[in-house]
């Protein structure tokens, strides 16, 4: 699969099958999320790899209500970063982006292995630090859930995301986000 391909498939869907975690699929997902670009090459990504089923019983009490569909999850990603280990240009703080750039990389990394892999921000951030020993200091910025697509759709899915389940959500129009050499242009 090229990477335009992963793009065009990829899929943040929430009906997951169990999958096998190994080791080795870990660490493909970490190294590849590893090369991603950095400001000064600081790499501030952190993550936690939780596939060990009673840490994923553990985790289920972080998800939001409408996210019990995670439960399902054969693997959930917490990802973390703190602006001390990334770059400061006068106001800019890059650790957010370029975590969110490593993220992206395990995303197209997971699809193009046949995966299902669901960033979400309904979580508790406290209880996932708990959970997981993520020190105080590290902002939890996503919990990125992880199996194969199922064949049924899940049942806890409330009827918006029945239907988003379906079909790919509408995108925006170019024109609502590319400019060409203006804003507005």
């Amino acid at each position: 699969m090229d990477v335009i391909t992963a793009i065009e498939t990829r899929r943040a869907t929430r009906s997951l099958a169990p999958t096998e975690i190994t080791d080795d699929l870990v660490r493909d997902l970490a190294s590849h999320a590893g090369l991603a670009p950095s400001c000064s090459n600081s790499q501030p990504w952190r993550f936690v790899f939780v596939f060990d089923q009673a840490k994923l019983e553990a985790l289920k009490p972080v998800f939001s209500r409408g996210n019990q569909w995670c439960h399902a999850a054969s693997l959930v990603v917490a990802v973390f970063s703190r602006k001390e280990d990334d770059g400061v240009i006068r106001d800019r703080e890059y650790y957010q982006f370029d975590t969110g750039l490593a993220v992206a990389f395990l995303i197209l990394r997971a699809t193009e292995l046949g995966l299902i892999a669901h960033p979400i921000a309904g979580y508790n951030p406290e209880k996932v630090r708990e959970v997981l020993g993520i020190p105080v200091d590290y902002q939890v910025i996503t919990l990125v859930n992880i199996g194969m697509r199922a064949a049924e759709i899940n049942p806890t899915l409330s009827p918006e995301k029945l239907e988003a389940e379906g079909k790919r959500p509408e995108r925006l129009p170019l024109e609502r986000f590319a400019f060409m050499n203006n804003y507005g242009g």
